[in-house]
């Protein structure tokens, strides 16, 4: 280990992150210095995330020197032309942000490769959307999107505008682990203006995106958006002067921002933690709504690739939605108002299953894959034919995507739909809680929670036990198909097999003989297992919400605790 350091106290052009691992040295933190420098930070389908600081396995100058060579180094030996198409970097408010994003451009101008650099913070879903507008080989964005201040991260976009996946990231991956050992190239960013190697996104980029949703048809349903009022935070990200742009673009007069969240600041100082899902979170912007009696209080996360909301009840309080019931909402909404063609839909194993009834029922075309966003675009783009057009995708995690003008989530154009849903639900006389009810009534109220489970560091793969003794019911509920994503079979109660059309993953999902489901899955990077729960409950005509719901949150009480019970007995 000591030559290990040894080497990256030569290699590190930062003078700060040296005197921090030279401080450990001095003081003879062993601990710490062997948690920095035991590994290296994984690159894998979402790019680099960490804490800052000094060493291998931190975000730092070094690290992402490293990475930007490994990713010229492949973007040059798989795509013949990734020099002349380029590469789109942006980045958030975060401290280290900027420096990353320059440093990354000083990387790749090296190399030959053309960049295409925001001038100033830009929401992640503009990058995504700038890798397609340019005709770019990659993109790059310096985010930890929602993660604490401590943290920053490095997410990398292909050339199609979609975050990578296989074989990509490995081979990203084998890149920077030769860089680790390179002379590591840079030219400066006014040389490489002058030779034509760097071009700055102003002003101008900004509006060609936010051009482009306005000009997007299924966010230009202006009915009557006066009417509407919405509470809005940024949460110390980059999304205020967008989202308020796009909003007034959209004819939505009463917004209301809440000012102490307005500005990009890395440190958050009024949010113990960024991410909208998380306790305590929204508490000023619905504070701001109840202000202004908005109907929505709306946020999006840090760097606006995701959207909440909470929506005003009949009491006057605010009530968050969760992210599958915005996806329903979103979904059924743009079914019927989307031109005919552009019908194809999908979410992942872990979402709820009622987008796929709304979808049947709109005689849409619906598909699932594995968790995380890069597998929902990426997998739309190989599904979209002519006659069936991408038009809507969203996982549970509060992740949106509204039409192909970008191929991520973006939580500026969920924003506008979802206001434009609210305000023409509005002109009916109805609310949000109206038009979900009316879904539910429709195809049943569907509940889904989530569960960890912690396990001992060493203990037995569950999931291997699980294969090993398949249940035959879970919560006296009869097992009638269990998924096995690992050997991609589908294999049902009368011992019929299908096979499953998902990349290989270690996940389990059993469909319950009432409708419930239960997914298993162990995490890749902690002994912990995480469990996935859905009930159904049907709504006779006489039946009131309130009661479905109870049954329903009976229903899944009982689901939760008699399954948890099984895996630790």
């Amino acid at each position: 280990m000591k030559t290990e350091i040894a080497r990256w106290l030569a290699r590190d052009p930062d003078p700060k992150t040296r005197n921090e691992l030279q401080q450990l040295i001095d003081t003879h933190n062993e601990a710490e210095l062997a948690e920095r420098f035991s590994g290296r930070l994984a690159f894998g389908t979402a790019g680099l995330r960490g804490i800052v600081g000094a060493g291998p396995n931190r975000m730092n100058h070094l690290v992402i020197r490293e990475t930007a060579t490994g990713l010229g180094q492949y973007l040059l030996a798989t795509e013949s032309d990734a020099a002349e198409r380029g590469v789109v970097i942006g980045f958030d408010g975060r401290p280290d942000s900027k420096r990353f994003a320059h440093d990354t451009a000083s990387v790749l101008t090296a190399q030959g490769i053309k960049v295409y650099m925001t001038t100033h913070v830009a929401p992640t879903p503009m990058v995504a959307f700038g890798v397609k507008h340019f005709g770019a080989a990659a993109g790059v964005v310096v985010t930890a999107s929602h993660n604490p201040p401590a943290y920053n991260g490095f997410k990398v976009y292909w050339g199609n505008g979609a975050q990578i996946i296989p074989p990509h990231d490995s081979g990203i991956a084998e890149k920077i682990d030769l860089a680790t050992r390179q002379e590591l190239d840079l030219l400066d960013l006014e040389l490489a203006k002058q030779q034509g190697l760097l071009y700055w996104l102003s002003e101008s980029f900004y509006d060609t995106y936010r051009h482009a949703l306005n000009q997007s048809a299924l966010l230009s349903n202006h009915t009557q958006p006066e009417s509407v009022s919405i509470a809005y935070t940024a949460m110390h990200g980059v999304g205020a002067h967008m989202a308020e742009a796009l909003l007034a673009d959209a004819g939505f007069t009463q917004v209301y921002s809440v000012a102490a969240q307005r500005e990009p600041d890395g440190t958050f100082p009024t949010v113990n933690f960024p991410n909208p899902e998380e306790p305590g979170a929204m508490d000023m912007v619905i504070a701001e709504a109840k202000q202004h009696g908005a109907t929505l209080a709306c946020a999006n996360d840090p760097d606006a690739d995701r959207f909440a909301v909470a929506v005003r009840t009949e009491a006057g309080d605010y009530q968050m939605l969760t992210g599958d019931q915005v996806g329903v909402l979103l979904g059924h909404y743009l079914l019927t108002h989307a031109e005919p063609g552009q019908n194809l839909v999908g979410t992942t194993i872990v979402s709820s299953s009622l987008l796929k009834q709304v979808a049947k029922a709109q005689q849409a075309n619906y598909f699932q894959t594995l968790t995380g966003f890069k597998w929902l675009t990426n997998v739309a783009m190989q599904r979209q034919s002519e006659d069936s057009r991408f038009l809507f995708a969203y996982e549970e995690a509060l992740g949106y995507t509204v039409g192909s003008e970008v191929w991520d989530k973006d939580g500026l154009s969920a924003l506008v739909a979802f206001a434009q849903l609210t305000a023409e639900l509005a002109s009916q006389g109805k609310t949000i809680w109206d038009q979900l009810e009316s879904i539910y009534r429709e195809h049943g109220l569907y509940l889904n929670a989530q569960r960890s489970i912690a396990l001992q560091p060493g203990a037995p793969s569950v999931g291997e036990q699980l294969r090993a003794e398949p249940p035959a019911s879970i919560a006296g509920r009869q097992v009638m198909i269990t998924e096995d994503l690992k050997t991609s079979q589908r294999i049902h109660a009368d011992g019929a097999v299908e096979p499953i059309d998902l990349p290989a993953s270690d996940v389990l999902i059993y469909h319950l003989d009432d409708g419930s489901r239960v997914v298993v899955r162990p995490s890749g990077t902690e002994p912990k297992l995480k469990c996935y729960y859905e009930v159904v409950e049907l709504i006779a005509h006489e039946d009131t919400l309130a009661h479905a719901q109870q049954r329903a949150a009976d229903a899944m009480a009982d689901l939760i605790t008699h399954h948890q019970e099984s895996l630790l007995g």
